[in-house]
């Protein structure tokens, strides 16, 4: 998404970039077989096909009835197919059971994606100049929330693929990041009174705001992420064995799932393997440790006598750095070593020590809108930064991602702190 558009965009300015968005997701799709199309591996995962069809019930439930009163719906059911978690919107198809839905097939989903993506370029063309920044706003949110599915569906792509015992690749065309990683150098952060959250024109989520002040401490944060060897250290010295490194409820876990490295790693004789988007590879040393539960990243903080930064100080330093990296338009889909450079944006989400709350004075929108992010202030950790399957442009120092502790198919990594 194109972070200068705002709703003063032109018409055509934002056509345009509704039609990048949205055949950028069919791209994504298009290393696909109709198979792959319907596979859901985990609760936590959703079919392609559900994807593509969700981000289009999207536009029609909260764009196209709101400025079209003659809209009438593709199809009479698909409402209650594609509906997420949008309670006060109505019921919805379980989530579990997405990967049962062999019908509407893949072709008549594309279809439903033609029909509403003609609606709503015709919309954007005719609305009258009263209309034009309501309606501007929702389409924005509305490509916004479609980058966030492009980032999920390759993060459930690869699991559904990883559930494969033929272990098949994405896409086999992949190339395999080079490059060696560098001892972490330190950054010396000053406390006082900062300030966090959104603060400028371009698009943001509600719960990046309000812009507040902070309290922060003098600190230190790693200019890079931890690697596979570095990893590979605290599972030979026993980390997944010692319960004094643990959170309680991430011992627990681990007793129950029997969790002894990260997700997609595999050892073969006395090699280990990995699972990516390209299939399966050696592991590189020198490449971020991927894929790591909050627990998983805590605990080996804890082993090596640091921590995981909190959000607000990670925030403070991003702020002041470009956002650059390695991210979807790198098309290594992967994440790569750090090199000589500082890794502050893009290859993985970096886990904070800080639970997903609302800001002070935080106030979701009124109606359905404002289930997009406030219900989920629960039990959650904030993870910054972006990764190597964010969509460019999709992230910021204020973003806010957050996913419970125990998940790790996203693509999150860490980085460590301490105080200074």
């Amino acid at each position: 998404m194109d972070t200068t558009i705002t709703t003063a965009a032109s018409r055509e300015t934002l056509i345009a970039e509704f039609n990048r968005v949205r055949r950028y997701t069919e791209a994504l799709c298009s290393p696909l077989s109709a198979d792959d199309y319907q596979i859901q591996s985990i609760v936590q995962t959703s079919p392609p096909k559900w994807h593509i069809a969700h981000v289009t019930w999207f536009f029609e439930t909260f764009v196209l009835p709101h400025f079209d009163s003659g809209y009438k719906p593709f199809h009479p059911r698909f409402d209650f197919l594609f509906n997420s978690y949008y309670y006060t919107h109505g019921v919805m198809h379980p989530r579990s059971n997405r990967g049962l839905l062999s019908r509407p097939t893949v072709e008549e989903v594309y279809r439903y994606r033609d029909h509403v993506d003609d609606s709503v370029r015709q919309l954007m063309e005719s609305v009258d100049e009263a209309e034009w920044q309501a309606l501007a706003f929702r389409v924005i949110l509305g490509l916004n929330h479609e980058e966030q599915h492009q980032e999920l569906l390759l993060m459930d792509t690869k699991h559904n693929f990883s559930i494969n015992p033929l272990r098949p690749a994405y896409r086999d065309d992949l190339q395999i990041p080079q490059g060696e990683t560098r001892p972490i150098r330190w950054q010396d952060r000053t406390g006082g009174i900062r300030q966090v959250g959104h603060h400028s024109a371009a698009f943001a989520y509600d719960n990046e705001t309000p812009r507040h002040d902070v309290l922060l401490h003098d600190h230190r944060l790693a200019d890079r992420l931890i690697t596979n060897g570095e990893y590979s250290g605290f599972i030979e010295e026993g980390g997944y064995d010692n319960p004094a490194l643990w959170l309680s409820d991430g011992w627990a876990l681990l007793q129950r799932e029997g969790w002894r490295h990260p997700i997609y790693w595999q050892q073969l004789d006395d090699t280990w393997m990995q699972f990516t988007l390209g299939g399966m590879r050696r592991l590189n040393p020198h490449e971020p440790v991927c894929h790591l539960s909050f627990y998983e990243a805590d605990a080996y903080a804890r082993w090596t006598g640091k921590r995981l930064p909190l959000e607000s100080e990670l925030e403070s330093l991003l702020s002041e750095q470009p956002v650059t990296g390695n991210f979807a338009d790198s098309d290594l889909l992967h994440p790569a070593p750090a090199g000589e450079e500082a890794q502050w944006y893009g290859d993985l989400w970096a886990w904070t020590g800080s639970p997903y709350v609302a800001y002070p004075g935080f106030r979701p929108p009124a109606g359905s809108m404002g289930e997009y992010n406030g219900k989920f202030m629960s039990n959650q950790m904030v993870l910054k930064g972006g990764c190597c399957v964010t969509p460019y442009g999709h992230t910021r120092a204020s973003y806010r991602n957050f996913f419970y502790p125990d998940e790790r198919w996203a693509f999150t990594g860490l980085r460590l702190a301490e105080d200074a």
